[in-house]
């Protein structure tokens, strides 16, 4: 039995509200988890809600706090997330990029001290539904190798973009620099599934397939080599750097570090206003002529076309909405490490 989005949002907002949260930020918090579910992005979904809680618990995420905007331009902000949850700060941060950008047509908005801040994708398709254009960055703790070291240099640190199409899904990336997400690792190797010798490093700075190794003794590969490795950097610029956050080691690992202790990550939102920018006629036309022009290339036996960044996961969101969230079978049992703050075993937890 799949929950539906509605329920899954509310088993998710009732555990964070008994856990300290207020109504309103237990709810945003609950959009941006499930939303994540809905795309199929397990790995950031509520499968992070236990650890978050235990985080909340312990006081390593403060859940009274609200972000605070430190310095602030008419197209730029540097915000103090307060060891919040990272969803709190990315939301409160995201609004104020989009209303400044809205004002002056260009707006960033560094956001620092906060916790793991979830799917980056989110942020950039809620900017990018508003009629803005979006990139979104985060840097973490070291789990990922540099060309030629031994161990992780920088994080997985994520960069997502967001673009409008009128009357449409966004276009919508979300990536980590690394060859692979840290959590694609430790769900897989919990699943007992094979591990790609292109996704990790070992000790001796060659590939390895050990699952086990990760992240004590392995480190993550830089996708695409020096590239992902440069743009885990600006990543690292953006988010941490610029507003003046921790940066490599000095960030907590919220996973696996003191669950008392906040972790400092941080993240870097762009917005620009599309509207202010572009003709709006001419923007539309623009972007449908390129969507259709990719569209309807030519493809290798057996595909049907070439889709855009977000199309798989919006087909996945359409089909949620009929059928229920498909919620695989470690996200489940996560779940039900922390279905008592929920009040009771809902049925589509039945059996876990």
């Amino acid at each position: 039995m799949n929950p539906t989005i509605t329920e899954l949002t509310d088993f998710t907002t009732r555990v964070l509200t008994a856990v300290g949260l207020s109504d309103t930020d237990a709810s945003s918090a609950a959009e941006v988890l499930v939303t994540s579910d809905a795309m199929g992005v397990f790995t950031h979904g509520t499968k992070s809600l236990s650890g978050y809680v235990k985080k909340l618990q312990a006081g390593g995420y403060r859940a009274d706090a609200d972000p605070v905007v430190e310095r602030e331009g008419p197209a730029w902000a540097v915000v103090d997330g307060q060891s919040a949850l990272g969803m709190i700060g990315c939301q409160f941060c995201i609004d104020l990029a989009m209303q400044k950008a809205g004002e002056v047509g260009v707006a960033y908005v560094g956001l620092r001290n906060t916790g793991h801040i979830g799917a980056a994708g989110y942020y950039t398709q809620k900017a990018a539904r508003r009629g803005f254009i979006a990139m979104v960055t985060g840097s973490d703790v070291p789990t990922v190798a540099a060309p030629g070291s031994l161990g992780a240099v920088l994080g997985s640190n994520p960069i997502a973009y967001g673009v409008p199409v009128p009357g449409g899904d966004p276009i919508n990336l979300d990536i980590a620099t690394a060859a692979v997400a840290g959590g694609k690792i430790l769900a897989a190797h919990q699943r007992g599934e094979p591990i790609s010798p292109e996704w990790m490093v070992g000790p001796d700075g060659r590939p390895t397939t050990d699952g086990s190794l990760f992240p004590h003794r392995a480190a993550l590969a830089p996708m695409a080599g020096h590239k992902g490795y440069g743009f885990g950097l600006w990543c690292e610029f953006l988010s941490g750097i610029l507003p003046g956050g921790r940066v490599t080691w000095e960030i907590g690992n919220w996973m696996f570090g003191s669950l008392d202790q906040p972790t400092g990550q941080n993240a870097g939102f762009i917005v620009l206003d599309v509207g202010a920018i572009a003709d709006a006629d001419v923007y539309a036309e623009r972007i449908h002529h390129l969507v259709d022009e990719i569209h309807n290339v030519s493809t290798a036996e057996g595909v049907e076309r070439v889709v855009l960044p977000g199309e798989f996961e919006w087909a996945r969101v359409r089909a949620a909405e009929v059928d229920g969230i498909p919620l695989p079978r470690d996200v489940r049992e996560k779940l039900s490490d922390v279905v008592e703050l929920a009040g009771e075993r809902p049925a589509w937890l039945a059996g876990v």
